[in-house]
């Protein structure tokens, strides 16, 4: 069976988020992944089109209940009509997770991904965690690039 990586990201991203996604995309494709994803714009719609367009295969899970707002990269659509809970489906379905960007909802799939302890959790640029120490907690995977986000989460 084909690795299953979780991309995760927010739909306001930055112009390098948005390069970075679809090079992750695309990467991802390559190696035989299916990516998923959270299905609507930003590293979203960035990491399907970059899967999509090397002929890979993307599954959104949709936080609505239809595919209205869906990006048209995704192969196959998954309304769950869970709002933000959505996250926690999208990360448990994955082999491993790959956070590009920050905002509060992808904090919270990175969260919960790091809750389940036993897949690879990889964040390309984003948001750091500290603890009370200022340190950042074990575990998260740091990519200096795109190929080396998918190496990690892939290897």
């Amino acid at each position: 069976m084909a690795p299953q990586i979780a991309v995760c990201g927010p739909a306001d991203c930055t112009p390098q988020e948005e390069r970075d996604a679809r090079e992750v995309g695309r990467l991802l494709a390559e190696r035989g992944a299916i990516v998923l994803c959270g299905g609507y714009g930003g590293v979203m719609a960035a990491v399907a089109a970059g899967a999509r367009a090397a002929g890979g295969t993307v599954v959104g899970i949709l936080s609505g209940g239809d595919r209205a707002g869906a990006c048209p990269d995704l192969t196959v659509a998954i309304p769950t009509g869970l709002g933000q809970g959505r996250n926690v489906l999208l990360v448990t379905a994955a082999d491993a997770v790959i956070v590009v960007g920050g905002s509060w909802g992808t904090l919270s799939e990175l969260a919960h991904a790091m809750r389940r302890g036993n897949v690879p959790v990889v964040q390309l640029g984003g948001w750091r965690v500290l603890d009370a120490d200022g340190r950042e907690p074990p575990g998260v995977r740091h990519a200096a690039g795109p190929a080396d986000a998918v190496r990690l989460a892939l290897d």
